[in-house]
């Protein structure tokens, strides 16, 4: 069950975001080894943000996974995801952060119960 939040201060209106949620689903899959089907991204627009203080385009990012990850994956990850938002949302990949969690499925809830 991997999800993907992002937080961005960059206006989504006009932005064809289907297109970043679809390829950062299936990037998100590829690269942790799990189904699309169990894959979740959020991503969130005209969120205020600073990044070394200045308000240009900047992104912010948690992934939390049950397995899947360790430092080969989350570098590939990273890449993968800063390159999708700088090709769709302009955000530098030097203005992106993402922070990985790699959990146990008791900390995941899910149709009424936990993995």
């Amino acid at each position: 069950m991997p999800c993907l939040n992002i937080s961005t201060n960059v206006k989504l209106d006009g932005v064809d975001t289907s297109s970043i949620l679809s390829e950062a689903t299936s990037t998100a899959a590829n690269l942790i080894g799990k189904s699309e089907a169990y894959v979740m991204i959020v991503l969130k627009g005209s969120v205020p943000m600073s990044f070394g203080g200045s308000e240009q385009p900047a992104a912010y990012g948690e992934l939390v996974s049950i397995g899947g990850l360790n430092p080969d994956v989350n570098k590939k990850l990273s890449a993968a995801i800063a390159a999708i938002l700088e090709t769709k949302l302009k955000v530098p990949p030097s203005r992106f952060f993402l922070k990985f969690y790699d959990t146990k499925g008791s900390n995941f809830g899910w149709n009424g119960s936990t993995f």
